[in-house]
């Protein structure tokens, strides 16, 4: 069945006239970005933000000009930033939060990419000066670390700082999906309900960690808003992704990136990436390496979610829950129903909401 024949026209173009300006806004951003470190890389706008500190060691210049560098990126894309996750959100009614509460965020999030970043090219920038016929395989391990590192701590260290969890204070429902999840072979202690209500009015959960900081998330919003057999379906789809060990596989891949851009790096630039001046060279070779995998990796992501989704019918037994479910999301959420063929192949890590559907009612047919 068609967008149109599952939801009706009215919620097809909804879905459109909410997301196609995000869409222009995510390619302008990107243009913003790359544009803004073409600039820096290659004309005196750079060497005169360098010059800020040129007078400096090494080892200074580096953390200092990567978080110059980070500044005027974040700065020159922050009216875009404020209208598509501010003004755009609190327009549809989809966001909770004050404009003080937004600029919070981003301030914390530049936080975080300053310091991460500041220290991992200070990092490259040693091993070039230190290492100079071997630094591609020392940056290829040390960024290799950095991501297995971080699928670890994140979860415990970084997530906090935006939302607080609290293991799910319903005892029944807890009950239940600690059940649920003995029963499939993926048991859990706890199933972690998110303040995301702070934020927006939208619907979601998600895995996150490796090892010991491995979590189910839900929002506050969907335990509120689905009934229990409509968050078991929800939950199991989230158990899926831990049975098929899909953060773990991320992680591998975001390891073996990191090697593959040292690679680059060292192909692109070769031993200039000694000089801290070359540090917007190396972000901008960096975000051309991220466009290029964008389109692969959604279709990675888009695989393994029709395997959840499979997954989770298996294992809960109802379709007319599983439609439910997104049915709710499609409207919580805006969801496109209909998205253009370009966003299908190049964006999207989900399968539109109509195909997931069609996929529940073949289960139950079937």
């Amino acid at each position: 069945m068609t967008a149109e024949e599952l939801f009706g026209r009215e919620a097809v173009e909804r879905g459109r006239r909410y997301h196609r300006p995000l869409y222009l806004a995510l390619v302008l951003d990107t243009a913003l970005l790359l544009g803004v470190l073409a600039a820096l890389a290659l004309t005196p706008a750079g060497d005169a933000l360098h010059g800020l500190v040129a007078g400096l060691p090494w080892w200074a210049q580096a953390p200092l000009f990567a978080a110059l560098v980070l500044l005027v990126a974040a700065l020159v894309r922050l009216p875009l930033a404020w209208w598509s996750g501010y003004a755009h959100e609190r327009r549809w009614e989809l966001s909770t939060q004050t404009p003080a509460g937004w600029l919070a965020d981003r301030a914390k999030a530049f936080a975080i990419a300053a310091v991460l970043g500041g220290a991992a090219l200070t990092g490259l920038v040693a091993a070039a000066r230190s290492l100079p016929e071997a630094w591609p395989f020392a940056a290829g391990l040390a960024g290799a670390a950095l991501v297995l590192l971080l699928g670890f701590v994140a979860p415990v260290v970084l997530e906090p700082l935006f939302n607080r969890f609290e293991p799910l204070p319903d005892a029944e429902l807890r009950a239940r999906l600690l059940s649920l999840a003995e029963r499939v072979g993926v048991p859990v202690r706890h199933v972690l309900v998110s303040d995301a209500s702070r934020r927006t009015t939208k619907l979601n959960a998600y895995v996150s960690g490796i090892g010991a900081s491995r979590r189910v998330v839900v929002f506050d919003t969907l335990v509120e808003r689905l009934s229990p057999a409509e968050v078991e379906v929800v939950v199991a789809h989230e158990l899926a992704h831990r049975k098929e060990r899909h953060p773990a596989k991320l992680a591998a891949l975001g390891m073996a990136g990191a090697a593959a851009a040292a690679l680059a790096l060292w192909l692109v630039l070769g031993h200039r990436v000694a000089e801290p001046r070359t540090i917007p060279h190396v972000l901008l070779v960096l975000a051309a390496l991220q466009l290029a995998a964008s389109a692969p990796a959604a279709a990675l992501v888009r695989r393994w979610e029709r395997l959840c989704d499979g997954f989770a019918l298996e294992a809960t037994r109802d379709p007319a829950a599983f439609e439910r479910v997104f049915r709710a999301l499609a409207e919580a959420n805006v969801a496109d129903l209909d998205p253009p063929a370009a966003v299908r192949r190049l964006l999207l890590t989900h399968p539109p909401i109509p195909e997931r559907i069609a996929a529940a009612r073949a289960f139950a047919a079937s």
